[in-house]
């Protein structure tokens, strides 16, 4: 018997391996286009990440282009970008004709004693609505949550009054004691202390270590992302604070940074110069503790998102 289509037949591996290459080819053409379209996208993120990281920081670099600038200087229509012949005046009148580093001071001490003051009070707060067990804890800490959408304005009045009775008008400790706990500080606290295994805690217990121990040798070391974005948080809210130090601080050597260069810059209107020279100074502080405490920051507010 003779078979059909022998030539075609004869030819069916050869045809089998056009059609193989012909996949691979197409599937080859595929996957380069596919790469080529992740690159492109990523240069197109890229590119928009470029551009917005300029777009956020040309105000500071020309910010501190305008401080080393001569007075008068920025003004020009159109202002330069970068001072033709820099200048430390403005500076140094800061220092010398301005008190600044009594400003700074000032701040600084504000800042860094709430920050300090906060740090315990709201850890040793938010542990315990995480961990311990006591009468009233969940209504008593719903009605703190509640008290988060009141604004603060609202209770610089009875907070004032409450402040004077104290006699702590024209002090250090009127604008450091209001500070020494905050709602958000307990609340980040307890979200992140929920984290941590009731059976470790247990198992000190058992060990015979009191429920102080526990707290600084245990907890607050597993603590310590959140605690340095914690304090991170509330030495920028502390030392840019503007409106409570303005009321409280009513001696004009005791004012912080903020305070002093609003008031500097009603006598100073016209110069620029100065003002930037001012901000700088202001500004320096914070972010230079911000680049040095970053990688702690970010882990802090990352906390909590990945699980497994």
């Amino acid at each position: 018997m003779v078979e059909p289509w022998p030539r075609i037949r004869g030819r069916v591996p050869a045809l089998r391996a056009d059609v193989c290459d012909h996949a691979a080819a197409t599937g080859s053409h595929a996957a380069s286009g596919a790469i080529v379209k992740r690159r492109t996208a990523s240069l197109w993120v890229n590119a928009a990440l470029i551009a917005g990281a300029v777009f956020t920081a040309f105000p500071l670099v020309w910010m501190v282009s305008v401080s080393f600038m001569p007075t008068g200087a920025a003004s020009h229509s159109p202002p330069p970008l970068f001072p033709t012949h820099a200048t430390l005046e403005h500076y140094r009148s800061m220092f010398s004709g301005y008190q600044a580093g009594r400003y700074m001071m000032n701040s600084a001490l504000i800042a860094a004693s709430v920050t300090c003051l906060s740090l315990v009070f709201n850890t040793m707060a938010g542990y315990a609505f995480a961990k311990l067990r006591f009468a009233g804890r969940e209504k008593i800490f719903r009605a703190l949550l509640g008290a988060l959408v009141i604004p603060g304005q609202v209770a610089m009045i009875p907070l004032f009054a409450l402040i004077k009775e104290l006699g702590l008008v024209s002090t250090y400790g009127g604008v450091i004691v209001p500070g020494m706990a905050s709602v958000f500080g307990i609340f980040l606290i307890r979200q992140y202390a929920l984290s941590i295994p009731d059976d470790l805690l247990e198992a000190a217990r058992i060990d015979g270590a009191s429920e102080a121990k526990i707290f600084w040798s245990i907890v607050v070391p597993l603590l310590k992302p959140i605690l340095v974005t914690l304090a991170i948080l509330t030495f920028l809210g502390t030392w840019n604070d503007f409106m409570w130090p303005l009321i409280v601080l009513t001696e004009q050597q005791l004012q912080t940074l903020p305070v002093a260069l609003a008031g500097l810059s009603r006598e100073h209107v016209q110069d620029n110069e100065l003002m930037m020279a001012g901000a700088v100074l202001t500004v320096i502080p914070v972010l230079a503790l911000f680049l040095l405490l970053q990688r702690y920051y970010i882990a802090g507010i990352l906390a909590g998102s990945v699980k497994g």
